[in-house]
């Protein structure tokens, strides 16, 4: 394809130049042939169809960028500064030499095309006279069409190495943040892991033996559930909620009446993408600080709904409360899952963590809605 516009271009400035050149001799000389001036000219420019590749390749050999500094230390940077000018300097007798050859090889060539052509019937006229004219009158314009053509290849190149450095920058941003977000969650396993082997070890302390053994069986159940799940980020609110079932059945064990679980979930919301492991560390967090310090317990609300493309998720417990001054997001759990929503959808989404009106923690994540891709 780059060629195909190459040559075009150079084909019209073909054409361009022998409407100027025969209109300019015509009403003089009147035995003037289009057809010959047309060939003419077609011949010169499409010469430069050849010698355009040839001044990009002098272009790569001569580049015009310094290159790299060592990275052995600025000590070497500055040893190498008074060299600049230098190298400025063989740059451009490198490329005014290139012209200069270009120039008269090109014409060269151009002088056998009008010889034997003939396009103004200058008969008279021999190789010499033709070759001598065409250098005394176009060697400077020769130069500038090199100089033309050397700059717009080094725009080219330079344009595809911003876009080659833009790709690369965005996979290594990509990767970067991949890498951030599972360092993030796998943060999450070990912390929820500790938390339940030590609900058990409590258990059997007290020699609650039965219920330990369903507490182990349901870890079990959660674990496996974690397995399947482990290298996806996101994953559908319906999984989502049937993991947090399966955790809250082992926090029932170990509360009993003093937990209760409300749901509140929009039918439309379930087949939508979440955060894998987002709502477990949050339910948690209601359970530690607003039903576990109280002897009667309480109640802790998980909603979902749906409300102009955007995902909100709550979860609100009936406990004391945000005591005055205590920042938010201090724990694991909730730090951790700030952090990964910002990763993963940055301005897109929200968290708020305040006193509910009706009394308690609520926490609430607002995030984009977009159906999860089974």
């Amino acid at each position: 394809m780059p060629w195909v516009v190459m040559a075009a271009f150079w084909m019209l400035v073909a054409v361009l130049f022998s409407a100027v050149f025969y209109f300019a001799t015509a009403a003089e000389n009147p035995s003037v042939s289009w057809g010959r001036v047309l060939v003419s000219q077609l011949v010169h420019w499409g010469l430069w169809i050849g010698f355009t590749p040839l001044v990009l390749w002098i272009a790569r050999q001569v580049p015009l960028e310094r290159n790299p500094v060592d990275r052995a230390g600025l000590s070497r940077a500055a040893a190498q500064a008074p060299r600049a000018g230098n190298r400025w300097g063989r740059w451009i007798l490198i490329h005014l030499g290139a012209g200069v050859g270009v120039g008269l090889v090109h014409l060269s060539l151009a002088a056998i095309g009008y010889f034997l052509i003939q396009p103004f019937s200058r008969e008279d006229s021999g190789f010499l006279d033709v070759l001598l004219g065409l250098l005394s009158s176009l060697l400077i314009i020769e130069m500038c069409i090199y100089w033309a053509v050397l700059g717009v290849g080094y725009a080219v190149d330079y344009y595809r190495k911003y876009k080659e450095g833009e790709v690369h920058a965005s996979r290594l941003e990509a990767q970067l943040a991949q890498a951030q977000l599972q360092a993030l969650r796998m943060q999450l396993h070990p912390h929820f892991l500790f938390n339940t082997l030590n609900t058990v070890s409590t258990l059997v302390r007290t020699n609650r033996n039965a219920a330990a053994t369903d507490m182990i069986a349901g870890l079990s159940e959660l674990l496996r559930l974690t397995l399947e799940s482990s290298s996806a980020q996101e994953v559908s609110l319906k999984q989502e909620l049937d993991f947090l079932e399966r955790y809250l059945d082992i926090e029932q064990i170990r509360f009993g009446d003093r937990l209760r679980v409300r749901m509140e979930i929009e039918p439309g919301t379930l087949h939508a993408a979440v955060p894998n492991l987002v709502l477990q560390p949050l339910v948690e967090n209601a359970i530690r600080h607003g039903i576990a310090r109280r002897a009667e317990g309480g109640v802790v609300e998980i909603r979902a709904e749906r409300t102009n493309g955007v995902l909100r998720l709550q979860v609100r417990d009936d406990g004391p409360g945000l005591p005055e001054g205590d920042p938010p997001g201090e724990g694991v759990g909730l730090s951790n899952t700030m952090a990964r929503l910002e990763r993963l959808y940055g301005n897109a989404q929200r968290v708020t963590l305040a006193n509910a009106d009706e009394g308690g923690a609520l926490i609430t994540l607002e995030l984009p809605f977009h159906p999860f891709d089974f």
